[in-house]
């Protein structure tokens, strides 16, 4: 459990910082596609390198990147619309709460009930960080947090059945294969050969980034039940309030800063309770 806490929170470092990236990009789809089919290309590399994979489970890869195509729409749309610090947590605080319901329901894990309080305290504060805001806004963030919740257990589940290793390359280069036909259907093949052209070292450092913070989600979820990865990993809300309140110029420090506390709280009581 020890070595599933360590991978958890370095994993939301990593995963405030590439979301960052993405919010102050002027195209958000754009620098999704980017950064998810540059970290295709490299688990492909690696693939290779490895010697290529056995007894693949292909459902919950497909269904995965299926469902991460989804995912980018809503997440750039909700980048569009507001705050950082108020699209992000709503999108990873409820995902976070639908992830554990459906690690219980579907991967049959277990929780304790101080395990549960802990991830209850945390999804509060994690709300209260976001805020008043929009409907249109709430609804997109919303959006990004069902998809958030589903393909977690499909994940975990995928993680569990092929490995950590394995399943995150499968994973990344489905996705990047699904975004870039989308891309190309909805007539964006001159915007995206543009900015691969002009950004493939960013994109490149934001999918290293990207694939590393996932693969250790992925192997955490294979030594602790999927709620208690997934709320560890929100902790990157914290980091989020401060970059959005002192560097983006966004509004409410002092509520925000009050609500960071209630988040490391809550994560407080989920570690002591496993």
């Amino acid at each position: 459990m020890l070595a599933a806490t360590l991978l958890a929170l370095a994993a939301a470092v990593l995963h405030a910082g590439w979301n960052l990236w993405v919010k102050q990009s002027e195209d958000r789809w754009i620098a999704l596609w980017g950064q998810m089919t540059c970290a295709g290309i490299m688990c492909a590399v690696l693939l290779v390198a490895l010697g290529g994979a056995h007894n693949i489970a292909w459902w919950p890869v497909i269904a995965s990147a299926s469902i991460h195509l989804v995912y980018v729409g809503f997440l750039a749309r909700a980048y569009n619309l507001g705050d950082f610090s108020v699209t992000y947590p709503i999108a990873r605080g409820a995902g976070a709460l639908l992830a554990a319901i459906g690690g219980v329901i579907f991967l049959s894990d277990s929780l304790t009930p101080l395990m549960m309080i802990g991830i209850a305290i945390a999804v509060v504060g994690i709300l209260l960080l976001a805020g008043p805001a929009d409907n249109s806004h709430v609804q997109a963030a919303l959006m990004v947090s069902l998809t958030i919740g589903a393909y977690s257990v499909i994940d975990s589940h995928g993680s569990r059945q092929m490995g950590g290793n394995l399943y995150p390359l499968l994973l990344f280069m489905g996705t990047g294969i699904t975004l870039t036909a989308f891309g190309v259907v909805t007539h964006r093949r001159h915007d995206m050969t543009t900015a691969l052209r002009r950004s493939w070292k960013k994109f490149s450092i934001a999918g290293a980034a990207s694939v590393a913070t996932y693969w250790m989600v992925l192997i955490a979820v294979q030594k602790a039940p999927v709620g208690y990865v997934t709320a560890l990993r929100e902790s990157s809300v914290v980091i989020v309030a401060l970059v959005g309140t002192r560097y983006l110029g966004e509004k409410d420090m002092k509520r925000r800063v009050f609500a960071a506390c209630i988040v490391v709280a809550g994560l407080g009581v989920l570690i002591v309770g496993r």
